[in-house]
């Protein structure tokens, strides 16, 4: 596997041959590190019977270590100069993989069909500036991805991954608990990448769970999440009074649910965020 895949300067010339110069706003850094894309793909431990989706592909370096081992790489990548090149390179450097290969090419935050078999895992290297809701997206719109090793912003690694009670304990916490265990699986030093990011990187591995058994959709439990956290000095009876039409009506409704009116949203996990999400006034009152 090793000859197949990118170095530093197959990827410079990749690059320079496209005349491209990564961009800020794609969030493009990309590998030259051979030993972390095969670090990356044995910790995701993707085998014969998975059907990858990788985000954000750019030159290859992650997808060519993803076809030995898997039964099919997806690769959604928005960049159309980088989704015609990435199957040109896939056959010039593992032809005899090309055919595991389906490029596809569009916004990963927007994207809702994929060609052939559903995922059942998701390996990228996402990035930066969209991580949080490319990963969120993603697991609600395709239930068959069971687990995944994602490359992020060491600070969003530490969010995605934080329990109740701590200080980057957030939105991104709750929603991804909704979904999936997660957990910090390694750091990634900067000079793997090029052009080396200013930021520290670290991989986030999880597995996929039952979601809370509730009553109520997850478009309502994540309407109390984001309410909690949009004022996070606040109390949760005064943070989702415009929630529930009234301050008194949320203390209500967390009266209800078993929670201290007086906390704040850093401390309750998503089972409790579903509990309170049930006792919504039916018809709120604002006041």
């Amino acid at each position: 596997m090793g000859e197949r895949l990118l170095g530093p300067a197959d990827v410079r010339a990749l690059a320079g041959g496209l005349g491209l110069r990564p961009t800020k706003t794609l969030g493009q850094n990309f590998v030259i590190d051979a030993n972390t894309v095969r670090r990356i793909v044995r910790d995701a431990d993707v085998g014969p019977e998975d059907v990858v989706l990788e985000v954000g592909p750019g030159l290859g370096s992650l997808t060519l270590a993803l076809l030995p081992v898997a039964s099919r790489v997806v690769a959604v990548e928005v960049d159309p100069v980088l989704a015609q090149r990435l199957p040109e390179t896939v056959a010039e450097r593992a032809p005899d993989l090309a055919d595991r290969l389906d490029v596809v090419p569009d916004d990963a935050l927007r994207v809702t069909e994929l060609p052939g078999s559903p995922p059942t895992a998701l390996v990228a290297n996402l990035p930066y500036n969209v991580a949080v809701p490319v990963v969120l997206h993603l697991l609600g719109t395709f239930p068959s991805i069971r687990r995944g090793l994602v490359m992020v912003q060491a600070e969003v690694a530490d969010r995605l991954t934080a329990g109740p009670g701590g200080k980057v304990y957030g939105v991104p916490s709750v929603k991804m608990a909704w979904y999936a265990q997660a957990r910090r699986a390694g750091n990634v030093g900067r000079a793997v990448f090029w052009p080396a990011p200013n930021v520290d990187s670290g991989l986030v591995a999880f597995t996929r769970r039952e979601p809370p058994t509730s009553a109520v959709s997850r478009t309502e439990v994540f309407a109390v999440i984001d309410a909690a956290f949009a004022q996070r000095r606040k109390t949760l009876r005064a943070a989702l009074a415009g929630w529930a039409g009234s301050a008194a009506a949320a203390e209500e409704a967390l009266r209800a649910a078993g929670v201290d009116p007086t906390a704040r949203g850093e401390s309750l996990d998503v089972v409790a965020f579903t509990r309170i999400a049930e006792h919504r006034p039916s018809s709120p009152t604002i006041g």
